[in-house]
């Protein structure tokens, strides 16, 4: 799985001019379901996302999480993320899991999300969206699930 996580002061979803989904402050989380992801992976994922701090505290670092400080979550099926763009100027969606596939898992990364406490707004899967944000900070992180199997180096 991978996640385009951006801290925001708002944003929205669009399907065909109507708002299927808005937030407040908190994050937008643009999620691309692979192959090989199932859910005890998503449901990793989306308590790394809740669990990270990204938000200031008192002396201003970021030291609050998503949780800590009940902001709000889009989340957006995003298959693009996986794109392999190594060979050619076509990307190649080959990585990227099956709708049938990635639908429910998407659906547990919410369901995880809204099990620690997350208010999650979402996007509707499989239509063409139009995603509107206004960044905060800007703050914007790239997760993927294979890293955070590695171990860290240092």
């Amino acid at each position: 799985m991978r996640v385009v996580l951006q801290r925001v002061t708002s944003a929205r979803v669009s399907v065909d001019g109507q708002t299927v989904g808005a937030i407040g402050a908190g994050v937008l989380l643009l999620a691309g379901i692979a192959h090989d992801d199932g859910e005890p992976r998503v449901r990793q994922v989306a308590r790394k996302c809740a669990g990270l701090r990204l938000f200031p505290g008192p002396g201003g670092t970021l030291d609050r999480s998503l949780v800590e400080t009940s902001r709000e979550a889009l989340v957006v099926s995003q298959f693009t993320l996986l794109a392999d763009v190594r060979k050619g100027r076509r990307p190649s969606f080959d990585a990227a899991a099956p709708p049938e596939v990635a639908e429910p898992l998407v659906e547990a990364f919410c369901d995880e999300l809204r099990s620690l406490g997350v208010l999650v707004a979402t996007g509707r899967f499989g239509a063409m969206m139009r995603v509107e944000l206004v960044n905060d900070g800007p703050v914007t992180l790239v997760i993927d699930s294979a890293d955070l199997e590695r171990p860290r180096r240092g």
